[in-house]
């Protein structure tokens, strides 16, 4: 059985499931003229005629007083093909429409076209057919309908097609389809179909009949797109979604309950190469097309989302609404990329790790797919052959995809398990990551990681049952402080050469003569002492700026490549290990660590001097070459200030740069400076970075702002949310009055001020990624009110020496009050001594009699 007939005999089936064959005495169960059937709404008649075609079921003949099924279904009172009824109007043009109006305004009735667009707007066929570009524009108002006119289009509808159904015509091929066919060529006349639009929704009466329609067409839709591949056929089926997505009411209360529901559910059906056609449709229709797409679908997300409750039980994961319009939106997403601004050249040479023939230890376990390598890909992504990253301005900013009400009903637990494990068969909205705000994103990464750590302790477990040895389930690095980076440089080379999966472990660090447990406190230290080292000026590994107050790769350093490679390690790691570094690069360095290279427009906030001069020679009216007298040879100073030329172009000094050349000139200039320069530098960076992340979905999941935030953490600083978030204990409350003044002395600070306290408590002057709300932070009172200051009892985290950790401040004039300090793992711990404010982590001991001796004599604390 060919395909076409197939699709007959299915739509045969529906409809006799729905309107039945007309014979009042029929005694064929799945016949709706049966006096016992049923009735079953269009989904579940749908469904049901799939299954009847299957097992071949009864067939009803068609009673005399029914119109035969293999012509459209109209109404009762279109039988007579009367020019009041337009029954042999088969489907729409602009020309018909007008007609059509006309006669409706005349008459003071628009029944008339209610029953065409029902019958047009509910056939797959007909819409496929409808406002053709070969199709004549009308040339005046609506004019007065001739039949010569609707004579025509009758003769135009006359082919085949028209005697097979009324979708099943829908898959026949058109003539003219052959191997030159452009995918983004449609035969839609898209101005025509907007005009139309605007006439039918300047009408109150035909709302219904287009909702209808549309509740009518989708599973009809859904059929011919999973079982008959459709759009294969006769890609014009496109052709349906074009035209109702061009509805502008869609996003209404009379859509969103079930007419767009089932068909963003249909449009999921389409093959991966229609939906990248339709997204680059949009993007050549513009931003306001794009916005509405993208409002459309949100709207029903949300709609669904709080109609509905989900729970750990009822996930939004099985809700097929949200599903579906979720991926409606990736395409919207995709059109919005393309449609702004685009780079999708300059793309970092990317290393593949060779495969080995090998089984590794996760496949003997049966755990391959939780732990496969490489990052995902996208089909849409593939197809369009375009990434997020590629962007360098989309036309609606990327925040604005994120949907807030999702992200709060989203079990990311769940979430990710059906990303790592059982993606073939349940959705998850990390593969949709442009919906989820870098918070939500950040948990997904944080139980990868998390996954990644208890399997290496296990393996790690196992193997040493084998061999007989005493198992070592972390990073461990035991360092000294005074050689810190010798020390780390060396253990954590050795660990990458020998065993790169122990990177995977959590980390555990050690201060060399120093007792203590690494909570996460110590491992933090470590971060920062490192960093502080590496980027110090005088090392020479990265040059300062000024004015950005931003590191940059010195390209004559002097270092070898291993201490970049340690640098790349150390980012990777802090991202691993869910702790914020203060590192101060350009974005440029976190684009160029998700593969893009860097270019002319990256040098406005890495080099904004270089920038702004390019920028100039750029827009100079005058004789660039005369008035500039500029060479392909450029120069720069190395690390003892001595100038170095280079040629950007062989023989560089002797080729002038022009009015025609500059824009080559300034786009090798950057190359030199962002790629070339530091290619040496960059690539052992990278490499470090990635030795801890390549098995992540990072790059998949997060963009490069993003990806800063991971590692820095966020600069927008909310007091106010910290203060909600600190819970109190040993006595106080919110209500207490040392709080009450606490928070008066921090809300009075000065955004310098605040960054200064913030620094001194956490270790750096960035909230964690979600802002100030997710640091948790415990204000305890130790000890009774009394003059006697030496009663207070001092803690200290158990990682720190005490010379390293205790500082002293005086907060403000009227607050004179000694402050302990120690650096953050989980969370802060304020507490408030008679006369001092003391940080502690939750894990701290009691300090040395000597500094509790220090505090009661009320001097300042001092190294002891």
């Amino acid at each position: 059985m060919n395909r076409a007939t197939a699709k007959h005999l299915i739509e045969r089936y529906f409809r006799q499931l729905t309107d039945g064959c007309g014979n009042g005495d029929c005694a064929n169960e799945f016949c709706a003229s049966c006096r016992d059937f049923q009735p079953l709404d269009n989904n579940s008649a749908a469904a049901k005629a799939l299954e009847l075609f299957k097992i071949n079921a009864k067939l009803c003949n068609p009673h005399p007083s029914k119109k035969d099924s293999d012509t459209p279904r109209v109404d009762s009172t279109d039988l007579c093909p009367t020019r009041e009824n337009f029954s042999d109007v088969h489907y729409l043009t602009e020309n018909t429409v007008s007609m059509i109006l006309s006669f409706c305004e005349e008459k003071g009735d628009y029944s008339a076209l209610n029953r065409i667009i029902g019958r047009i707007f509910s056939s797959a066929d007909a819409l496929v057919q409808s406002f053709r570009k070969d199709e004549p524009n009308p040339t005046g108002s609506r004019g007065s309908p001739e039949p010569t006119d609707v004579d025509k289009h009758v003769k135009q509808s006359e082919q085949p097609a028209e005697k097979m159904g009324a979708s099943s015509a829908a898959a026949l091929p058109d003539e003219g389809l052959n191997e030159t066919f452009d995918p983004c060529e449609v035969t839609v006349d898209i101005g025509a179909v907007r005009r139309v639009y605007d006439k039918f929704l300047s009408l109150d009466q035909v709302e219904a009949a287009l909702v209808n329609a549309l509740v009518y067409l989708t599973p009809n839709m859904e059929l011919d797109l999973e079982y008959l591949d459709v759009y294969e056929t006769n890609p014009d089926y496109l052709n349906i979604f074009i035209i109702v997505l061009e509805n502008r009411n869609l996003h209404s209360p009379e859509y969103l309950e079930v007419a767009l529901p089932q068909f963003c559910k249909a449009m999921c059906k389409l093959p991966v190469s229609a939906l990248a056609r339709l997204s680059k449709l949009w993007s050549a229709y513009g931003l306001p097309h794009i916005r509405r797409m993208m409002e459309t679908f949100q709207q029903l997300i949300t709609f669904t989302v709080v109609s509905n409750e989900y729970d750990s039980e009822n996930l939004v994961n099985d809700d097929q609404t949200v599903v579906a319009a979720t991926q409606c939106l990736k395409v919207a997403f995709y059109a919005n990329i393309l449609g702004g601004e685009l780079n999708v050249e300059h793309n970092e040479d990317e290393e593949e790790d060779p495969e080995s023939d090998e089984l590794t230890l996760h496949e003997l376990l049966g755990e391959e797919r939780l732990y496969k390598k490489g990052p995902r890909v996208d089909p849409l992504e593939k197809e369009l052959g375009v990434r997020p990253v590629d962007s360098i301005k989309p036309l609606i900013p990327f925040e604005e995809f994120v949907n807030e009400s999702l992200n709060e009903v989203v079990e990311m637990d769940k979430d990710f398990t059906f990303f790592k494990v059982n993606a073939e068969t349940k959705f998850s909205f990390q593969s949709c990551p442009f919906i989820l705000d870098v918070i939500t994103k950040n948990q997904g990464l944080y139980y990868d990681n998390r996954i990644r750590m208890y399997s290496e302790r296990r393996l790690t477990a196992l193997y040493s049952m084998v061999q007989g040895q005493q198992p070592n389930p972390y990073l461990k690095l035991k360092v000294r402080r005074d050689h810190i980076i010798d020390d780390a440089l060396v253990r954590l080379e050795m660990i990458s050469m020998e065993n790169p999966s122990d990177l995977k472990k959590q980390l555990f660090v050690e201060f060399e003569g120093e007792q203590g447990v690494d909570e996460g406190g110590v491992s933090k230290e470590f971060f920062q002492l490192v960093l502080e080292e590496i980027f110090n000026p005088d090392i020479g590994m990265f040059s300062y700026d000024d004015d950005t107050k931003l590191f940059w790769f010195n390209s004559s350093s002097l270092e070898n490549e291993a201490q970049y490679t340690l640098v790349g390690l150390v980012l990777g790691l802090a991202i691993y290990n869910n702790c914020i570094l203060d590192v101060h690069f350009p974005m440029v360095v976190y684009r160029k660590l998700m593969g893009k290279k860097g270019t002319y427009l990256d040098l406005s906030d890495s080099h904004p001097a270089l920038y702004q001069s390019l920028k100039e020679l750029l827009q100079y009216s005058g004789n660039v070459e005369e008035d500039m007298m500029l060479t392909y040879q450029i120069s720069h100073t190395d690390l003892f200030g001595n100038p170095i030329l280079y040629d950007l172009k062989e023989q560089g000094g002797q080729i002038p740069v022009t009015k025609e050349n500059r824009q080559e000139f300034v786009d090798m200039y950057a190359d030199y400076i962002l790629n070339k320069s530091v290619e040496r530098q960059f690539k052992a960076f990278k490499k470090g970075f990635l030795i801890v992340t390549n098995e992540s979905p990072l790059k998949y999941l997060f963009r490069p702002e993003e990806v800063e935030m991971l590692i820095c953490g966020s600069r927008k600083l909310d007091f106010e949310a910290l203060e909600k978030t600190t819970e109190y204990d040993g006595g106080y409350s919110k209500d207490s009055q040392i709080i009450k003044d606490f928070w008066e002395t921090i809300h009075s600070f000065g955004e310098e001020q605040k960054r200064l306290f913030l620094q001194f408590t956490t270790g750096t002057d960035r909230a964690p990624v979600g802002g100030l709300g997710k640091l948790k932070m415990i204000i305890a009172k130790n000890g009774s009110d009394t003059d006697r200051r030496g009663c207070a009892a001092f803690w200290l985290h158990r990682g720190f020496l005490p010379s390293s950790a205790v500082r002293h401040t005086t907060p403000g004039a009227s607050q004179k009050r000694f402050v302990l300090h120690a650096q953050l793992a989980d969370f802060v711990v304020l507490v408030i001594f008679p006369g001092y404010l003391c940080f502690y982590h939750k894990s701290y001991q009691p300090l040395t009699p000597a500094l509790m001796h220090c505090c009661s004599q009320n001097t300042p604390p001092r190294k002891n």
